[in-house]
């Protein structure tokens, strides 16, 4: 994505339990959900600093739709599936399950471990140790609103660090161009022009830069940066905090065989 910067011209804008391997009855719908693996979001964690003569800002009580940072996944679900708002789950996968990659290794080596090794029973193994271990979750949830033709992508670290909001993403139309006529150039310079006013209204000029805004120089620590028609609410440290965490709980929970000498 673009960065832009706020210029009013004419462009801008622990688990030890050794759980059975073998078939269960699942309560769990594994094809109501897409389930994928963890990682692979487009983060940068550039360094940051203040502008001169700039606060901090305490980007932790920033909102996108009504979602902060740290906010549990049940508070985020009640907001938007029990409550009629702007905002609602897409139609379809909606809900993205995730098994942190380290823990799915471990529950490939203890499937395998029991005579387990075509492709789709192996698959269902491990989802099924996964749910039972409290190793799948929510990653993501994915709202739209309808007339508008707005997003929101709202990221969740694991149940080992209580599957809180760690990435709020919004993205709306105002850089779609629909043509090279003059009028369309217009519009859609009035189209990001109210954008940024609306972004200044609600969170006020960035204090990092022309397009962010920093509770310290850490880029560890909460910020949002604004792009052409998207903004991105992040703090990179619980998610970082949440891998590492992932990482030591799979090391220490690995199911090697019982060597002796």
């Amino acid at each position: 994505m673009m960065r832009i910067g706020i210029y009013f011209l004419p462009v801008l804008f622990s688990m030890t339990i050794v759980m059975p391997i073998c078939a269960a009855t699942d309560d769990f719908d594994f094809q109501q959900f897409t389930i994928t693996e963890s990682g692979g979001t487009d983060l940068n964690a550039a360094s940051v600093s203040l502008n001169s003569g700039a606060e901090p800002i305490t980007v932790s009580n920033f909102d996108i739709a009504g979602v902060m940072l740290g906010m549990s996944y049940d508070d985020v679900e009640t907001l938007f599936f029990k409550t009629k708002g702007l905002y609602s789950p897409r139609e379809k996968d909606s809900i993205i399950y995730s098994i942190q990659k380290d823990w799915k290794y471990n529950l490939d080596y203890e499937c395998r471990q029991q005579g387990i090794y075509a492709p789709a029973e192996l698959d269902q193994c491990i989802k099924t140790l996964a749910r039972d271990r409290g190793l799948l979750y929510a990653a993501e949830l994915h709202l739209v609103r309808e007339n508008t033709g707005e997003t929101v992508v709202v990221y969740f670290t694991s149940n080992a660090t209580d599957n809180v909001v760690w990435r709020v993403l919004y993205n709306n139309d105002v850089n779609e161009i629909e043509g090279d006529h003059e009028k369309f150039a217009d519009q859609r310079e009035k189209k990001i022009l109210a954008f940024w006013q609306g972004v200044l209204d609600k969170y006020g000029a960035p204090n990092s830069g022309t397009d962010k805004w920093i509770s310290t120089n850490n880029a560890y620590d909460p910020m949002m940066t604004a792009y052409y028609g998207s903004l991105d609410l992040v703090d990179n440290g619980l998610n970082a905090s949440d891998m590492a965490k992932n990482v030591q709980q799979a090391r220490e929970n690995f199911q090697a065989k019982p060597y002796a000498f």
